[in-house]
């Protein structure tokens, strides 16, 4: 878990040289990814960007179980959209990237991509909203941990 520019794309190649860091988290494809046809089933994509969501929180110093005990806040995806490009097979080590490309009141609106050393296999954009855990009504993100993400992974925070 590195902040790094990712493999060469276009639109990675645009985010570095606009100095946008990227969330790089690597994720071995298992046999249970696959399907029939020996290649990543097309869903686990969104369980790769989820791992990476999360751990890229984490790099950022949020702890989510804390945040939802502590502050009633959850993140819960509202929106994906996902294009797929080239397959992924089993043991091909994959490398997902994340990046904030807006950050709201109560949203951020993530894009992210897994590639295979150089080679995009899927690209997406999913919107997460911060929640009120028992009415699961939108609220605002807790200041610190908006603060927490404007600064980024390796940035220490409260979850609060």
């Amino acid at each position: 878990m590195t902040l790094s520019a990712p493999p060469t794309h276009p639109r990675s190649n645009e985010a570095r040289e606009a100095g946008e860091a990227h969330f790089v988290w690597p994720v071995r494809v298992y046999y249970e990814d696959t399907d029939a046809g020996g290649v990543v089933f097309y869903a686990n994509y969104l369980k790769f960007f989820e791992r990476a969501r999360t751990e890229w929180l984490r790099a950022c110093g949020v702890d989510q179980q804390k945040l939802a005990d502590e502050a009633s806040a959850l993140f819960i995806v509202r929106s994906v959209a996902l294009d797929y490009r080239a397959p992924a097979r089993l043991d091909d080590v994959i490398t997902i990237t994340s990046q904030i490309g807006r950050l709201g009141r109560a949203s951020v609106d993530f894009a992210q991509q897994a590639f295979r050393g150089d080679v995009l296999l899927a690209s997406g954009n999913v919107r997460v909203g911060c929640v009120e855990k028992t009415a699961l009504r939108p609220m605002g993100i807790p200041p610190r941990v908006l603060a927490a993400l404007q600064q980024g992974p390796g940035i220490a925070a409260g979850s609060q």
